[in-house]
């Protein structure tokens, strides 16, 4: 049974960071494949937690071929306050790649973390505190799933796991 067909399907409008961070933290609890992530800098998610980090491991080390994709539109906020996200980077850059968005999608503004194509958190622009949490609806994933993938083909290398803050 896959985490798709095991849960209930739902969708959940939220308006506040706390109920928007615990529907990523369900997010990455589904995820058995592939967490697909989008963000300005990744700074108002708590990606930088111990929690955040210990559960982003448990992910990559125990899902057999786990990948971790990551695109920000900067990278700075990692580099400067994500020591813990970075250390990430460098274990389990094989199964982790974290991309600048390039100049053709600087624009957007609207984060996304994408579990196994089928769970999402979207937030419609990162000014607005609201968000739609969508669980075990592959059909409606879709559109944003296309709009990562789009996003992605823009990135650029972003970070290794040899970053020094330097």
């Amino acid at each position: 049974m896959t985490a798709a067909e095991s849960v209930a399907p739902r969708e959940e409008r939220l308006d506040t960071l706390p109920a928007m961070i615990a529907a990523q933290d369900e997010l990455i609890g589904l995820a058995r494949r592939h967490l697909k992530v989008f963000d300005i800098d990744l700074s108002w998610g708590g990606w930088q937690t111990a929690a955040r980090c210990d559960a982003l491991a448990r992910f990559l080390r125990d899902q057999r071929g786990a990948r971790l994709s990551v695109i920000v539109r900067d990278t700075r906020w990692l580099e400067a306050h994500a020591a813990r996200f970075i250390t990430l980077v460098a274990r389990y850059g094989h199964a982790m790649t974290v991309y600048r968005a390039g100049d053709a999608a600087r624009s957007a503004m609207d984060p996304l973390l994408i579990a196994d194509d089928v769970h999402f958190l979207h937030r419609p622009h990162i000014d607005r505190m609201r968000a739609t949490l969508s669980i075990g609806d592959a059909e409606r994933a879709a559109p944003l799933v296309q709009r990562f993938d789009e996003i992605w083909e823009t990135g650029e290398p972003g970070l290794g796991g040899s970053v020094l803050g330097l």
